[in-house]
């Protein structure tokens, strides 16, 4: 099809415009039909979308540290650590990007290409547009996908929060700060520094 006889930029954002799903009604093939043709980081949930925010450079920074600590301890083990934009399916009709998670074995059947099935523990950088939505909302999905551990990385308080499953949900732990060590229960002998997490930062 030449220029001449192609349906025109404006008209084709308008029949998508027409087209989507409205707030409330998308579902899981819609969701996965829009995530796989766009580069924005998008979660879903029970019908509606959520955009995330544009990672900024700290939040990159922190994150990239901590998949380095994590990436080094798995792969010689022979697990995986990915960060975002990559799918998490919670359950059907509900989907996170964790900015980064992993996997024990790097053959775990939870591990599929398309989006894992998964983890043994994910990690999120608190984003401070909604810090809600990493200590409330996010922390009942990674329960109810029971993912055994939860790391919840604050750089607006300095601190790190751990979770590990319990029967009941995730366990209420304190926060670690500047002079801890946050340290695994999923992976034994793995544990870093609160402090570097933060200095990574500055060091960038």
């Amino acid at each position: 099809m030449n220029k001449a006889t192609a349906t025109s930029q404006q008209t084709a954002d308008a029949i998508l415009l027409a087209t989507r799903p409205p707030q409330g009604c998308w579902n899981e093939s819609d969701y996965l039909w829009l995530t796989d043709r766009c580069n924005r980081l998008i979660e879903f949930a029970d019908g509606f979308i959520e955009e995330l925010p544009v990672p900024t450079d700290s939040h990159q920074s922190i994150l990239l540290f901590l998949f380095r600590m994590f990436d080094q301890r798995v792969l010689t083990a022979g697990g995986v650590a990915l960060v975002a934009p990559l799918r998490l399916r919670i359950r059907e009709n509900r989907f996170r990007e964790p900015d980064l998670m992993l996997l024990q074995d790097a053959k775990d059947p939870r591990r599929q290409d398309r989006y894992w099935l998964g983890a043994d523990l994910v990690a999120e950088v608190v984003s401070p547009d909604d810090p809600e939505r990493d200590y409330v909302r996010k922390r009942a999905d990674y329960a109810e996908a029971s993912i055994p551990e939860y790391w919840i990385v604050d750089p607006g308080q300095q601190e790190v929060t751990i979770l590990t499953l319990g029967e009941d949900g995730y366990i209420d732990r304190a926060p670690l700060g500047l002079g801890d060590l946050a340290t695994s229960s999923v992976l034994e002998g793995f544990s870093v520094a609160v402090s570097a997490l933060f200095d990574a930062v500055s060091a960038s």
